[in-house]
């Protein structure tokens, strides 16, 4: 890929689940762990609890909902908080994520986390990934009501963090999310070659794509900063 334009992007914005951390965890728990715990918790085989679980996972993809623990916790008379912490070992950082943060950190830019993870999953992740030091702010879209699929998420996260949209890149996994902060601006876009190591690479569509984060460090400037 084309080298970026570092001297025009003072604000990074990163997501983190196949972004910062391998997808692997959130797919395997939502797609493999759930249904089984489903199953056994209610009497059903799982067969039948997918049958149940897919329709509504569908149904509230790309809202608010389907990345708010306690919504699950009540839809499904289910702790997801405790089911996530049955498999938090899989929790784990994408190769060289660590070593590109580092790199941003000596050059001087003013790095944010912005996830759609609801509050309790960020916080078993960072007891489980020491990303937080990294950050100037870590900021799940449950803080403004909005999912960064919606315009409304942008205007909150302008008003709150104050940066430039056109001196900003932003990188995420989701193309439906890259799509939403183009339509507000964001003028440097990178989606994820492989959010899932356990999964083969996705097609980004009209974006290109980070294979390895070292890949992106080509003309970014060590500085000083602390």
């Amino acid at each position: 890929m084309p080298a970026l334009p570092w001297h025009q992007i003072d604000t990074v914005l990163l997501d983190m689940d196949g972004t910062l951390l391998d997808l692997h965890f959130d797919n395997h728990f939502w797609l493999t762990h759930l249904p089984q715990r489903y199953a056994e918790h209610h009497g059903v085989s799982l067969a039948l609890a997918q049958a149940e679980l897919l329709p509504l996972f569908r149904e509230h993809a790309g809202t608010l909902n389907w990345y708010c623990t306690d919504f699950w916790s009540r839809e499904l008379k289910l702790s997801i908080r405790e089911l996530k912490r049955e498999v938090a070992h899989l929790i784990a950082l994408r190769p060289d994520a660590e070593f590109f943060l580092r790199a941003l950190r000596e050059a001087g830019k003013r790095v944010v986390l912005i996830t759609n993870a609801h509050r309790d999953s960020l916080s078993l992740k960072m007891e489980r990934v020491e990303l937080a030091p990294w950050f100037e702010r870590l900021i799940s879209s449950h803080d403004y009501g909005f999912p960064k699929e919606d315009q409304q998420f942008w205007f909150a996260l302008r008003q709150d963090v104050d940066f430039d949209p056109a001196r900003s890149l932003f990188i995420d996994d989701s193309l439906p999310i890259l799509r939403s902060a183009g339509q507000f601006g964001v003028t440097h876009l990178l989606a994820v070659r492989q959010p899932d190591s356990q999964a083969g690479p996705k097609d980004t569509e009209e974006f290109a794509a980070v294979e390895d984060y070292r890949e992106l460090l080509l003309g970014l400037p060590a500085t000083h900063s602390p």
